[in-house]
């Protein structure tokens, strides 16, 4: 029978398999023989600590992702620059509606760094007003004999040569301050005439304490403008 004597082994470098680090920390290798270790920058509440509540991640450092982050809500504070590519929609939906306080710029782009971009829109929250470096609103050629004029109609060309009916929307439903812009487009109208009522389609309501308006003279215009109740001529 074989006899065995003593080894000995030196295991100074063993790992015990034990964690380490501050309570609640997540645990990461430190080197190749697999010793871990935790941090009190990388932490882990699975109930409520401190003003953290239950089941928090909370990193005090750097976070670098190189895939996509999912997330139900966002909350980001002290926003110095937003670099970002992809869509520039906002919102999906009709009712949505976005929110912002203070005032607004809107400019080109500076030809260079010495200089400042043209200003194309400005809405002021001290002056209360808003500067639009060229406007354009939507236009509506009319050739037939009537229109129901729609809520968002600015300006409006009667060219048929024929007596041509605008029948405004109500004034309650556009609302105080719409203006609306009516021009006779037709050059020749001698036996005809361009009317605007306010008859149809909610009636209720009246132009200059009138059921109608009718344009008079050689390719007339006038301005309208809505007080919330009824239209007038300006």
């Amino acid at each position: 029978m074989a006899n065995f004597g003593w080894a000995y082994i030196n295991c100074s470098g063993a790992s015990d398999g034990a964690a380490a680090g501050p309570a609640y920390s997540l645990q990461f290798v430190t080197g190749a023989n697999g010793d871990t270790t935790g941090s009190a920058y990388l932490t882990f509440y699975t109930g409520s600590t401190y003003s953290y509540a239950a089941n928090t991640v909370v990193l005090t450092g750097t976070l670098l992702v190189t895939g996509t982050i999912s997330a139900s809500h966002y909350h980001i504070e002290d926003i110095a620059i937003i670099d970002a590519t992809g869509s520039t929609y906002f919102g999906d939906s009709n009712d949505d509606t976005h929110l912002r306080t203070g005032s607004l710029l809107v400019t080109t782009a500076a030809p260079d760094a010495s200089t400042e971009g043209t200003l194309v829109l400005s809405a002021s929250v001290t002056t209360e007003r808003v500067y639009v470096r060229g406007f354009a609103a939507r236009y509506k050629n009319v050739t037939g004999g009537s229109y129901t004029v729609k809520n968002y109609d600015y300006i409006i060309g009667c060219s048929a040569s024929a007596d041509q009916t605008l029948y405004l929307p109500s004034a309650s439903t556009v609302g105080a301050g719409v203006l609306m812009v009516v021009k006779d487009e037709y050059n020749n109208r001698s036996a005809t005439a361009v009317y605007i009522s306010a008859s149809v389609p909610a009636g209720g309501f009246s132009i200059e304490d009138q059921g109608y308006y009718q344009l008079n003279g050689t390719m007339a215009a006038i301005n309208l403008y809505s007080d919330g109740t009824n239209w007038f001529v300006f």
